[in-house]
Order: structure tokens, then sequence, then C-alpha cells
């Protein structure tokens, strides 16, 4: 092939991506504009991804999940929720129920747009949050929690510090910030127990038996204890639970095999010897790692 040819046929898989990766504003609920991409392969079946705390639809996993969907021919739309990237509002601690609502108006909105919801999924809060969509308005089949937090009462300390809840009560915020003491968010009382009043069980235990949820966890997770993964088995009816070596609460350095675990649960090819994974059939804190043993 010619320079020429070789510059021009380079040049034409720039415009694809770029044609095949659209910018796309949704208005939630609340009047708010809702930034996200829509990676569309030209087909109609559609993922949708969604990040974590203080994160964006630009953050690792949700870029690397995207295109490992895009590879291979699914349409996925990853977005940020309000007060979080690109997207309008202010960013509030908490706020589960608020973003399971924003994404209920992004996938009314895809829907509208004739696109087939197959899976939604999530990492770190938003592992919470797509379980809370599942538990609430049981129409999509495919749910991932990636990293999620079982026990929403865990974790605060470290952010806010000892005391925390008697703190609030007396100042009626609590103001967060880095290490080199910039600000980085405020923390009200209505948003901590907001937070706190989140029923995780009560979810997983509401989430109907014909919707299947994966849980990925890495096991050297530093942010949410891998015990906490265990959780999600005891009470979610059609559940597996696949954890990967090794792997921190971004799976820094396990990218493909997030990418591959999630994108084989989704192909459903290990149906047929993943077995009865219920409860009442199985040991809850042995977890289910079939496909993590064909990477």
């Amino acid at each position: 092939m010619s320079e020429t040819r070789r510059s021009q046929s380079n040049h034409e898989r720039i415009d694809n991506s770029e044609n095949r990766h659209k910018r796309v504003v949704i208005e939630n609920s609340h009047g708010e504009k809702l930034v996200g991409v829509l990676q569309d392969t030209g087909s109609t079946e559609t993922v949708v991804i969604c990040h974590g705390f203080q994160s964006s639809k630009d953050r690792i996993p949700m870029r690397t999940i995207a295109n490992a969907f895009e590879r291979a021919k699914i349409s996925t739309f990853r977005f940020d929720f309000a007060g979080n990237g690109e997207s309008q509002g202010s960013f509030q601690y908490g706020n589960y129920r608020r973003e399971a609502e924003d994404l209920r108006s992004v996938l009314q909105h895809l829907r509208g747009e004739n696109r087939e919801i197959s899976a939604i999924i999530g990492h770190s809060k938003g592992g919470n949050v797509v379980l809370l969509y599942a538990a609430k308005y049981k129409d999509v089949e495919t749910v991932v929690n990636i990293s999620g937090r079982f026990f929403l009462e865990r974790g605060i300390e470290g952010r806010l510090g000892k005391d925390y809840f008697k703190r609030i009560k007396e100042n009626g915020f609590i103001d967060v910030r880095n290490r080199k003491g910039k600000f980085e968010y405020r923390v009200t009382e209505e948003s901590l127990v907001d937070r706190l009043t989140t029923n995780t069980q009560e979810a997983c235990l509401s989430i109907h038996e014909n919707c299947r949820v994966l849980t990925v966890h890495g096991s050297d997770d530093r942010i949410v204890s891998v015990t906490e993964a265990y959780e999600f088995a005891k009470y979610i009816k059609n559940h597996k639970l696949c954890l990967i070596e090794g792997a921190d609460h971004e799976f820094t350095s396990h990218q493909h095999q997030l990418a591959s675990t999630v994108l084989s649960f989704f192909k459903k090819e290990d149906d047929d010897d993943s077995g009865d994974t219920s409860p009442s059939n199985r040991d809850p804190m042995r977890p289910i790692v079939p496909i993590i043993s064909r990477i």
C-alpha cells in the first residue's frame, strides 16, 4: 500500500470512530441535562454503563467496557450522573435513589429512540444504582454490579472522619477536603441520611428472579472490601459472583479480565456450566468463578 493510501485509510478509520461515538444530551426528571456518549455499532441492542462516586463516563473501567462491547458489535451508552462530569446539577453525597432516576430518564430516552436495553452495568456506586433501578422498575434482564458496596454505612468515616454524625448534627454539614486541604465537596445532613437509609438488602431481595445479575469484585479492593461482594450473593435470586484475583477497586491492572468477564456473562457463554446459584442451593460464601478460570 502506498504512503498516500495508508494515510487516507488511517484518516477514514479515525473518521469512522468519531462518527460512531456520538455525544448525546438527555434531560432528567429535574430538568438537568445529562451528557453521555453513544458508541453506536449500528445495532439497536444497547448496554448502558454507569460510573461511580466522584467519577465520570470517561474513567476506567467505563471506557474499557464500552470498547469491549463495541468490538463485539454491541452499542453502548455511558453517561455522567447529575452533578458529575459534564452533566448539569450540583454534586451531592448519597443520592443513590436520585441517580437511579437519572438512569430511568436515560433508559426512557434510549427506548424512545427505538433502542433495546439489553443490560445495565454500574461500577462502584454505579453498581448500587443499577441494582436499585432493577429492584424498582423490573424492566431489564441483565444487570452487572462491579465493585458495589453492600453495607452503605461503611466507608463513611474514612471520608468524613470520626464522630461524623455528631459533627454534622452540630454544624449541619461537613466539608470534605483532599490531602492538600483543597475543598472537594460538602456533605449535608440530608445527603448523609439519604445514604444511610438506602437499603441494599431490601433492593437485592426485590430484584425479580428473571433478572440475571453478575457481581464482579477485585480481591485486592481497598475501597470496598471483597467480603461485601459475598453479601449480594446471599440475597439476589438469580446471581453469579466472580472474583478477579489481585484486582483493585478500578481494576487498574486487570482491565482485560474485567471486560472479558462482563462480556462473557452478557453473552451467556457460561450458562451451561453455571449450575444453580440460588442461596438455598449453594454455600453463599463460596464464589462462583467459571468465567475467570477461562480467561
